[in-house]
This record gives C-alpha cells, structure tokens and sequence, in this order.
C-alpha cells in the first residue's frame, strides 16, 4: 500500500467539512469505497475527496441521493476523474439541473406577482381557490404552477 495516496476517514473528513458519520453514511450507500489497513481502519483513496466534494455539490443543489449514486456508479475507482469523466456527468445532469432551474424561475415570478398584486381580496387572489375550482384541473397548486 503507497500510504501517500491514501487517507484516514478523519482526514477526509477535516479536508472535506463533511462528518465522519456522514462519510460512513456515504460508503454504505456505495457513494465512496474504503480499504481497510492492517489494523482494519478505513483508507480512503486522495481522489474520494473530490468525490466527497461532488456529493455535496450536487446535494446543494438538491439532486436527490439515487441521482448522485448513479453518477458515481460512473466514476472510475482508483484515479482522479478526468476532465472528460466531469463533462460527461455535467450532460448527463443537466436536464434535471435545468428543469430544477425554471422551476425556481417560475417560483419566483409566481411569488412577484403575489406580492406585486396587493389585491388583499380572496375573491380576485389567484391562489384562494373558492370551493376547490382547480380541483378539477388536477392536482397540486394549480393557479400557480399551471
């Protein structure tokens, strides 16, 4: 074992700001992978702080748990992802980010245009919805993501 390629789950932890437990959490979800050293502690590989790093991205950009774990599935074990590694995941990502995109767009022109109406009367607001008129339309907030 080259020990300067690998790291202690307490320092990717440190280098990452992510909780020892949480890097537990992520290696049984199959979103990281340790070796185990002579004494039986878990190694980790240098490149898994990047991992780490991509999981916290995307969670902040709030792309559910299964969608990363796919994308890692992706990822080669044992190297630093490439370039390309990243570019490949980026369009494969990219609808689901776009669409999260428009949907916070619409959220805050729907949100301007409450605000903006100052109508302060239930019966010309667009989200009162006198005797459940959109509930023929379907369901959720009709008025306003229709």
């Amino acid at each position: 074992m080259v020990h300067d390629r690998f790291i202690s789950i307490g320092d990717l932890s440190r280098r990452t700001g992510v909780a020892v437990s949480a890097i537990r959490f992520y290696e049984e979800k199959r979103l990281l992978t340790s070796l185990r050293s002579s004494g039986n502690q878990r190694r980790f590989l240098r490149s898994d702080i990047r991992r780490v790093s991509f999981i916290l991205i995307a969670q902040k950009l709030g792309l559910a748990l299964a969608q990363i774990e796919r994308e890692l599935a992706e990822l080669p074990q044992g190297r630093t992802p490439t370039l390309a590694d990243w570019e490949r995941i980026s369009r494969s990502m990219r609808e689901s980010i776009d669409a999260r995109i428009a949907l916070l767009e619409l959220t805050r022109r729907k949100l301007d245009e409450c605000i903006g109406c100052g109508c302060l009367s239930l019966t010309k607001c667009r989200l009162y919805n006198a005797e459940d008129a959109a509930g023929a339309q379907g369901p959720g907030p009709r008025f306003v993501l229709g």
